[in-house]
């Protein structure tokens, strides 16, 4: 009977906060799943050396457009793949979830001359993953 008041408490304390929760990595795998989609229509459309893409000249970062195209190809189809691993709740994406935006941060800041305003976006995107990777499960570990 003590058993069962136990579970009945606990189920119902972690009821209305673990929806927050909840709601917090599965915002932060959206938008993984949205961010890694993006980085991968960008692989595709550097491999493709479509003209979309302007090159500067005078960058610090001069990297061959094809060799970014796979890199963010890679890059994408990783994150997709966390963010998918983040509705299971595995501890593991929810760390590879952190690396990988981080990652992909990076690259989008050094893909910054040939699309600023998609870099920047998917830079913002990435900062709202970490964040939102990093308040959810000290929110959980508070309620249990």
């Amino acid at each position: 009977m003590t058993t069962t008041g136990m579970h009945h408490g606990h189920g119902t304390r972690s009821g209305s906060e673990g929806a927050w929760v909840t709601g917090w990595t599965g915002f932060a795998g959206v938008m993984m799943i949205f961010g890694g989609a993006m980085a991968i229509f960008q692989g595709i459309a550097a491999i493709a050396e479509d003209d979309v893409f302007v090159v500067t000249s005078d960058y610090a970062y001069n990297f061959n457009l094809t060799s970014w195209g796979w890199i963010h190809l890679a890059l994408g189809v990783l994150v997709v793949l966390a963010g998918a691993a983040l509705f299971r709740g595995a501890m593991w994406a929810r760390v590879t979830g952190i690396a990988l935006a981080g990652l992909s941060m990076i690259a989008n800041f050094m893909w910054l001359p040939y699309q600023p305003v998609w870099a920047v976006v998917l830079i913002a995107v990435d900062a709202f993953v970490i964040w939102a990777l990093c308040v959810g499960r000290g929110r959980e570990a508070r309620t249990e």
